[in-house]
Formats: C-alpha cells, sequence, structure tokens
C-alpha cells in the first residue's frame, strides 16, 4: 500500500475500490456530474485542498477532464495535484459496452499504470501498513451518527472544530478521517465531549 496525506478526487464508487488496493488514503466520489449540485461535497473537497491537499484523478475522457476542472475552480489557489492516467482503448469487465469515447476509466486501470501516473505527477508516498481509520460504529459510541440527536451533536462538533456544517454522517466520517489519525480525533472527540460537559 502507497500511504498519501493528500485526499484524492475520483468520479465513482468502482475508481474508489480500484484506488482504494493500491493507496492508503482518504478517496472522495464525485458521484459523476452530481458534484456540480452538491454543495456538502463541494464544501468537504473545498475544506480537504486547503488543510491536507487533494489529488484529482477522474477518467481520461471529456467528461473526466470537466469534472477535473470544476474541482479546480471550487478549491481556488489550494494544494492540488492532476494524475492523469492515459487513454487507453477497452472496456471494463463489469460493462456490457465500453464507454462513449471507448476509453478505459480509473477503474479498468492496471495496479502498474495508475502507479505509474502517481509517479510521474510527482506523487510520492511512504509503503506501509494501511492505517487505523474512524468507523461508523466510532462515530455512533460517540453520538454523532445514529441517535435522535447525532446531527445537532455533529454540527457542534463541526463548530468547535472548524469543519464544514451540515454534514451528513457518511459526509463527516470522510473529514475526520481525511483530517485526523484515528487515536488524534478519538483525544479532540472526548476532550469536546468533556468541555461541553462543563
Amino acid at each position: 500500500m502507497i500511504k498519501l496525506n493528500e485526499a484524492v478526487i475520483v468520479e465513482g464508487k468502482y475508481d474508489k475500490i480500484t484506488i482504494s488496493n493500491i493507496i492508503d488514503a482518504t478517496i472522495i466520489v464525485t458521484n459523476g456530474f452530481s458534484v456540480f449540485k452538491d454543495k456538502e461535497k463541494r464544501k468537504l473537497i473545498s475544506l480537504l485542498a486547503k488543510t491536507k491537499g487533494i489529488i484529482i484523478m477522474t477518467d481520461s475522457d471529456s467528461a473526466g477532464m470537466m469534472i477535473r476542472s470544476f474541482v479546480k475552480k471550487i478549491c481556488g489557489d489550494a494544494k492540488i495535484t492532476n494524475v492523469y492516467i492515459p487513454q487507453i482503448l477497452g472496456k471494463e469487465k463489469r460493462k456490457t459496452v465500453s464507454s462513449k469515447e471507448g476509453y478505459l476509466g480509473v477503474e479498468g486501470m492496471k495496479e502498474e499504470v495508475i502507479l505509474e501516473a502517481l509517479k510521474k505527477s510527482g506523487v510520492c508516498g511512504s509503503v506501509g501498513e494501511k492505517s487505523k481509520l474512524v468507523t461508523k460504529r466510532d462515530l455512533f459510541m460517540y453520538g454523532l451518527s445514529g441517535g435522535d440527536n447525532s446531527a445537532k451533536l455533529r454540527q457542534e462538533f463541526c463548530i468547535a472544530s472548524s469543519l464544514p456544517k451540515g454534514m451528513s454522517s457518511v459526509a463527516f466520517l470522510d473529514a475526520v478521517n481525511a483530517i485526523y489519525e484515528y487515536d488524534e480525533f478519538i483525544r479532540v472527540v472526548e476532550k469536546w465531549q468533556d468541555t461541553d460537559k462543563k
């Protein structure tokens, strides 16, 4: 596994599955063009770009370029690294027909092709074990997910921690895993709860 500090932005869930077998990093899915209207997702991507930096790895077709351009626009002058996968004709195994332009997407790329694309873009990380992530169970234990008051508590934690407000539990989980190491998050949330009780 290649461990990266930056968050990686991809288009779809199958891209995320492919990348997560190679890279240990927070991987954010734009859900194709949905990011254009998803205010919550845009805020999260912008926050990650400003705090950790982001790596954009979209497909090499025109749709991928449009999404890449949009993400760059919403992030302004934050730290962005563009990783370009090559244009290789083909069809992903799960699809019955190839894409509109006939190129393989990120999900169809072999591991060595993705690693080479990262290297060409100047992205290098450390090799090691996958880091421990905050889980939905952790959020539930601290009342930040799955409870009647969870949305309110997430909002209060976001305000106290300068995170974007109004995130769903899924977006919140992505954000805390991108910004905090596991042990650090546990310390921060416990300190926040102790302060909140006083």
